[in-house]
């Protein structure tokens, strides 16, 4: 099996809800990071890109379950 065909079946088993929630998982991890950098460093770049990426988490984590609602509720 070569390189691009497993990629292909990787890409297949993904579907649109796990990316979502692999997504929002990965904002919340980067802006931990961040977050923990700017306390370390003292370093306000890092801690205001921290704060803008845990606001987008919020956001994006109240879509995700509100869409799901929805769509539960549509069915």
């Amino acid at each position: 099996m070569d390189k691009r065909s497993r990629v292909t079946v990787w890409r297949s088993r993904l579907t649109y809800a796990t990316l979502i929630q692999i997504l929002v998982v990965f904002e919340l991890v980067l802006s931990a990071m961040l977050l923990s950098v700017s306390y370390l460093t003292g370093n306000l770049y890092f801690k205001g890109v921290g704060i803008g990426l845990l606001i987008s988490w919020v956001t994006s984590a109240l879509a995700y379950f509100v869409v799901k609602q929805a769509k539960a509720g549509a069915s």
